[in-house]
């Protein structure tokens, strides 16, 4: 009986998990601590110039500038080949492209704190996995050396 109990106390049983880790923080909280006015309206901008309200909204606008200038009896401000609508479509465009850039870069940014959090909450649970069957085999050797020492005790019991 002695060597039966020398044998469960042989047992070592590790540690419960300790988390030593910092907590992942929200992508989404680090870039609005970290962002300018100016990267805060470049986002803005471009999430409202690729909708389709401002694509609407533009053609409309596009169609009656036309239309007023085509029909206009009186005073045209911008005659057909409508050089000033060419004009005003050229800045628009020279000023969205660099906006969009901008907010296409922080896009970037974002997604490299995204991956780099995916690879610390993964290298973070391989740990967890790994206690976790360290303890599960340990369970297991003790449960199986416990049925052998109560098979000794009752041999009848395994029939």
């Amino acid at each position: 009986m002695n060597k039966s109990k020398d044998t469960i106390a042989a047992f070592h049983f590790p540690q419960p998990f300790k988390h030593t880790h910092p907590p992942v923080k929200n992508v989404n909280d680090i870039l609005e601590e970290q962002s300018t006015f100016g990267q805060r309206t470049a986002d803005k901008l471009a999430l409202g110039m690729g909708s389709w309200k401002f694509i609407i909204i533009q053609s409309l606008i596009l169609i009656l500038w036309i239309i007023i200038n085509v029909i206009a009896w009186i005073y045209h401000w911008d005659p057909y080949p409508f050089i000033l609508m060419n004009l005003v479509l050229s800045l628009q465009a020279a000023y969205a492209a660099p906006i969009i850039m901008m907010s296409q870069n922080r896009q970037d940014i974002r997604d490299r704190l995204e991956a780099h959090n995916d690879y610390a909450i993964n290298k973070k649970s391989e740990e967890e996995i790994k206690a976790l069957l360290e303890h599960t085999t340990i369970q297991n050797e003790a449960l199986q050396e416990i049925h052998r020492l109560l098979l000794k005790l009752n041999p009848s019991a395994d029939q």
